[in-house]
């Protein structure tokens, strides 16, 4: 059997590119087994995407929820399947409640003065962990599991490229981290 690989572009950055992304997918009528939301920005400066989004909300978390919406129904029609959002350990360091407990839905899409690019990606990661544990316990029972994963230290990426003091801190704690 021979497996055939093609690449298809998407940018989390724009919820229509996310749509059309999807819509080609459908159109090659082919299984979905495994889908893994991998991509993310971490330190990077304010910026609005084309939805007036908050950008690391929108490419660390909600480009991956509406991507997996609109593929649901393929990801049901290929069971067995699984989702696999790729969070961080981070999540644990935010909250998205208000000082009374209530969910505070403006802290994931902060103003430019009352964002900081660290809890940005904290909160986008929790996000992750909570819509896939969300996903796993509806779609579960139609044979479509759900996982988060914390990649850990062990593979080297340059998510932190946007942030002098990360790439310094990552660099720093490099050999004494297990590597594959």
């Amino acid at each position: 059997h021979k497996a055939k690989v093609e690449a298809m572009t998407l940018d989390l950055a724009s919820l229509q590119s996310v749509q059309h992304f999807a819509e080609a997918f459908k159109s090659k009528n082919v299984p979905l087994h495994i889908l893994i939301c991998n991509a993310a920005v971490f330190g990077a400066p304010w910026c609005l995407t084309e939805d007036d989004l908050e950008s690391t909300f929108q490419v660390n978390h909600l480009g991956h929820f509406y991507l997996v919406q609109l593929l649901e129904d393929i990801l049901r029609r290929s069971s067995p399947a699984r989702v696999v959002m790729v969070s961080s350990e981070s999540h644990r360091f935010t909250e998205i409640r208000d000082s009374s407990g209530k969910l505070d839905f403006s802290l994931l899409s902060p103003s430019k003065k009352e964002y900081w690019a660290m809890l940005a990606y904290n909160r986008s990661k929790l996000c992750n962990i909570l819509f896939s544990n969300e996903l796993n316990r509806r779609l579960s029972p139609h044979g479509v599991t759900s996982n988060s994963v914390h990649p850990g230290n062990m593979i080297y990426s340059s998510i932190h490229r946007n942030w002098w003091v990360y790439t310094l801190l990552f660099t720093l704690a490099r050999p004494f981290t297990k590597s594959l």
